[in-house]
């Protein structure tokens, strides 16, 4: 790693603590291995309200958001879209009475609260996520388990009597550990939480966000299924997709910024007053009604990023998916919805990425379709995050591939974050904060002068 690519802390000595066997370093790791505990047990028991909600909204599927969708009236569409939306506006006047202020967004809450978050809101956030979810609203999943884990890391650090740095790595550690446990990504989900979260890639922050991730995906894993997320073939590598990354890779670095800018905005006109009643049944309404005809646009993404990978959506539904889905998902936060984004940047991305493949196989055909929104979806991921290594981590434990295709992946996800970070400083998880506090964040990522 370069010195300078990511912010380096002031002080070394209570993270240093952490690789230690002092009564200190000690603490840490009782802390670390607890916070992985609970957040694997969140993280279950979200898998099971989740799929039970959802059976309950979508009935008929399974599984299956998609086929349940596809299967049921307009009625119900917008029936259940709108009781999203009530439960989004009421859901935000009770957990504004939980907490005097706002700060409940865990990349705030490390580098400028020292890992502190109001619990009751927070858990309260995470729960209602869940719900609007299972609903069928465009976001993430993962956003509860982080929330968990980030709840948890912060109240084993006050209860051990850790220092400030020691918070922020066991909040960061547990918020990654919930991305581990959502997806069984132990690897993926450690360095998630070191860095996009903490913003450090250090080997003696290393071994606590492995063991955390780790303890949170074994527990998890009693309930959530052990295995890759999207199944697709093992697609080869030729010259003529290296050739397509060297180009798709800047466009979507440029399309990222779009993305991470529109979520900002959203992020910033959350409705206040009576509109978080009638804001939110507005959206939803919309969201209902268009999702009669267009199913794929419910749910985080998952299921038409999966058909997209095996090359099985065609352009025309590409090209309404990759149009719809973002503007439901920022919607979504417009109207005060709690949610993760890392499922519905990958659908960005696989959609992107299956428009071009389409465009370049009519000149160039030869190459499965599949393969070029599986490059996308990795694009787009390490656009919005900034998190290029972990991007690629998660990657192969998502698809259980690591080698058929790893060169064009390679060069995808390195030139879209070089691009983005040349226009956009922010990744998705930096939208929430204030123009002070980003300021603070890139002023501490940039290198030290010699």
């Amino acid at each position: 790693m370069v010195e300078g690519e990511y912010p380096v802390e002031k002080s070394d000595k209570s993270t240093a603590a952490v690789i230690s066997v002092s009564r200190g370093g000690l603490k840490l790791w009782v802390a670390v291995a607890l916070t992985g505990i609970g957040t694997g047990i969140g993280a279950g028991a979200f898998y099971l309200l989740l799929q039970m909600l959802q059976r309950l909204a979508w009935p008929g599927g399974g599984s299956s958001l998609l086929e349940a969708a596809k299967a049921v009236s307009f009625e119900r569409h917008v029936l259940i879209l709108l009781g999203a939306g009530f439960l989004t506006g009421l859901g935000q006047l009770l957990l504004s009475g939980l907490s005097s202020g706002n700060g409940i967004d865990i990349n705030a809450a490390i580098w400028f609260s020292a890992g502190r978050l109001p619990p009751l809101r927070t858990l309260g956030s995470a729960v209602l996520s869940i719900f609007l979810v299972g609903m069928g609203l465009p976001l993430g999943r993962e956003g509860a388990p982080k929330q968990v884990g980030a709840v948890l890391g912060n109240l084993f650090s006050s209860s051990a009597g850790l220092s400030d740095d020691q918070r922020r790595l066991l909040v960061a550690c547990g918020a990654g550990a919930g991305m581990s446990a959502a997806y069984g990504v132990p690897l993926g989900g450690a360095l998630f939480s070191l860095e996009v979260l903490r913003g450090v890639l250090a080997l003696r922050l290393v071994l606590p966000a492995l063991f955390a991730s780790t303890i949170a995906a074994l527990v998890a894993w009693s309930v959530v299924p052990n295995g890759p997320t999207y199944v697709f073939p093992a697609y080869n590598t030729s010259a003529l997709v290296v050739a397509w990354a060297l180009l798709f890779g800047p466009l979507t670095g440029m399309l990222s910024v779009v993305y991470v800018r529109a979520v900002a905005w959203a992020d910033s006109h959350k409705p206040e007053g009576w509109g978080l009643l009638f804001v939110p049944l507005t959206v939803m309404g919309i969201i209902g009604v268009t999702s009669f005809w267009f199913p794929q646009i419910l749910g985080n993404g998952q299921e038409i990023s999966e058909l997209a990978f095996v090359g099985k959506v065609e352009p025309g539904l590409l090209l309404c998916i990759f149009l719809l889905k973002p503007l439901a998902t920022v919607m979504s936060i417009r109207s005060g919805a709690p949610g993760g984004l890392f499922t519905p940047s990958l659908t960005l991305g696989a959609m992107f990425g299956g428009l071009l493949g389409y465009g370049w196989a009519h000149f160039w055909p030869g190459t499965p379709l599949g393969l070029y929104s599986v490059l996308g979806a990795a694009g787009m991921l390490a656009a919005t995050t900034q998190g290029p290594v972990s991007t690629l981590v998660l990657m192969f434990e998502l698809t259980g591939h690591n080698r058929s295709f790893i060169a064009p992946m390679l060069l995808v996800v390195t030139t879209a974050t070089l691009s983005a970070r040349l226009i956009e400083p922010r990744s998705i998880y930096d939208a929430k904060l204030n123009d002070k506090q980003l300021a603070a964040r890139l002023a501490a990522r940039a290198p030290s002068p010699s």
